[in-house]
């Protein structure tokens, strides 16, 4: 009997500490105005066993489909949002469609904008990593840029959707 209480005991605390270590990673963009736009929102990343979450809900666009990518550097400083540099793009392939090959792993897609000006756009995918040492998946350190104009998915290196009129730096919360 005492052996199985201690048994138990044992299992249980490794059943605690498995949940423990599942704990989400989070990391955040806040979206700032450029190119003399109203744009505002946030971009949220939510890791969770080796999934990553993206969730962009931003206002003050026009209604349409606006371009939204992660971009090199997490630097939002300019007024055109061009201190953000290129799109993130470190396996080196051509400009695309999300998870249509070719893509750059910074290629989100179009935020569908509504006629109130708000619009929003979710990601899952295992090619991300918030926070991490794997350059090639860590979002972490790189920016979020949206654009004036939709993805055409096709134009290199970016896409052809016009000037950067929001700008947000990832960063780990």
């Amino acid at each position: 009997m005492k052996y199985l209480k201690k048994t138990s005991l044992f299992l249980l605390t490794i059943i605690i500490l498995s949940a423990c270590s599942s704990n989400p990673k989070k990391a955040v963009a806040v979206i700032s105005p450029k190119s003399g736009s109203d744009i505002s929102g946030t971009v949220t990343f939510i890791e969770q066993d080796g999934m990553v979450t993206m969730k962009a809900e931003v206002k003050g666009l026009s209604k349409g489909n606006h371009a939204i990518h992660i971009h090199k550097i997490a630097d939002c400083s300019s007024d055109d949002g061009k201190s953000a540099g290129g799109h993130w793009n470190p396996t080196e392939k051509n400009h695309g469609k999300w998870l249509q090959d070719p893509f750059h792993i910074g290629d989100i897609g179009n935020l569908v904008v509504d006629e109130t000006g708000k619009g929003s756009i979710e990601r899952k995918t295992d090619l991300w990593a918030v926070g991490g040492e794997n350059d090639l998946k860590n979002v972490v350190g790189h920016a979020i840029i949206i654009h004036q104009g939709p993805d055409d998915f096709s134009s290199q290196p970016s896409g052809a959707a016009g000037a950067r009129i929001g700008c947000g730096e990832i960063t780990r919360k």
